[in-house]
């Protein structure tokens, strides 16, 4: 059978068009009991735990996953093991959200009494505010949609779509409310590029020590270029005696002193340099140093300590390498 690539797209086509009818359905979903969700989730001394069987325990897993990241901690546990001992993990602290598009799924139905026994707020998300799941939450949200993508009505598709969508406004309104931060959600992600451009400082990029091209006010040009060759960083720093930084002179400095016909065995380095430079202290996110950069239009900086001395040198270079850029 040849497949025609016209049909393919509207095939396509078809399917986002009705899971989009049915996320747009949800904005009526966001009532009280959203409301109450969101706070039993808030309130909770314990955690959220997430559960669910097949397409639904896929949902309910990156639920799960999205709330711990985001402030809200939580983990999911399989509704069929759960009743094999895995039940034990949900203690009387705890928030149980349950999803089942039908309400009637057996093996979530099987841990019910025992979430009633322990006095734990459930939160319910289904199709169906009249199955027995829904009747017997403390809060049920809705999340019915008018049909599957699936043309046969078989396969989960517009329904996991929406309950995975109203996951994520459960965890992103929670974010909000607990004034969750770009911090905050570095520190559960330090593996990550994301990680890496949220918690790097200045000072663990930095060059540092003998590393730092440093040349003193009373420096020649000439002397100046040595130590820019040597250090490789295409700047150097300008000090007084104290090591104090009073200016900088970069490869941008050396293009345009070549109009001038200087003699850079003559000329004093203060003569070319830029002076109130942009400095950095190591003590400052590496991803703000990149924003100085761009913001400035610079490609190096020199870092200092609370006396102004150097003490470091970083250029754009360290920062791709980093993986901010």
């Amino acid at each position: 059978m040849k497949l025609h690539d016209q049909k393919l797209r509207k095939l396509g086509l078809a399917v986002i068009q009705v899971e989009t009818q049915a996320i747009a359905a949800l904005a009526d979903q966001i009532n009280d009991d959203f409301v109450l969700a969101c706070t039993l989730m808030f309130n909770c001394k314990g955690r959220v735990v997430v559960t669910g069987m097949g397409k639904s325990g896929h949902i309910a897993g990156k639920i799960a996953a999205t709330l711990a990241s985001t402030g809200t901690p939580a983990f999911f546990v399989h509704s069929g093991e759960a009743s094999h001992g895995d039940l034990g993990m949900i203690t009387r602290q705890d928030v149980v959200l349950a999803l089942s598009n039908s309400g009637e799924t057996e093996e979530v139905l099987t841990i019910l009494p025992i979430i009633k026994r322990l006095g734990v707020p459930l939160i319910a998300m289904t199709g169906n505010p009249a199955s027995t799941l829904a009747k017997f939450a403390t809060t049920h949200i809705n999340v019915a949609v008018e049909q599957e993508a699936c043309p046969l009505g078989l396969a989960p598709t517009s329904s996991t779509t929406a309950a995975l969508v109203m996951g994520d406004a459960l965890a992103v309104s929670l974010l909000e409310a607990r004034g969750f931060t770009r911090d905050d959600f570095a520190l559960s992600h330090p593996g990550g590029s994301l990680g890496r451009r949220l918690l790097l400082m200045v000072g663990d990029i930095m060059h540092a020590d003998e590393k730092v091209p440093s040349v003193s006010e009373s420096a020649l040009i000439s002397h100046a270029l040595l130590e820019m060759t040597e250090k490789k960083l295409g700047m150097t720093a300008i000090v007084d005696a104290d090591n104090r930084v009073t200016g900088i002179f970069t490869d941008g400095d050396l293009r345009r002193m070549l109009s001038r016909n200087l003699d850079v065995h003559k000329t004093s380095i203060t003569e070319v340099m830029t002076p109130n430079c942009a400095v950095i202290s190591a003590d400052i996110l590496a991803a703000e140093a990149m924003q100085i950069m761009e913001r400035k239009k610079i490609n190096a900086l020199i870092v200092v300590d609370e006396q102004q001395r150097a003490i470091g040198a970083l250029n754009m270079h360290d920062l791709i390498r980093a993986g901010i850029v």
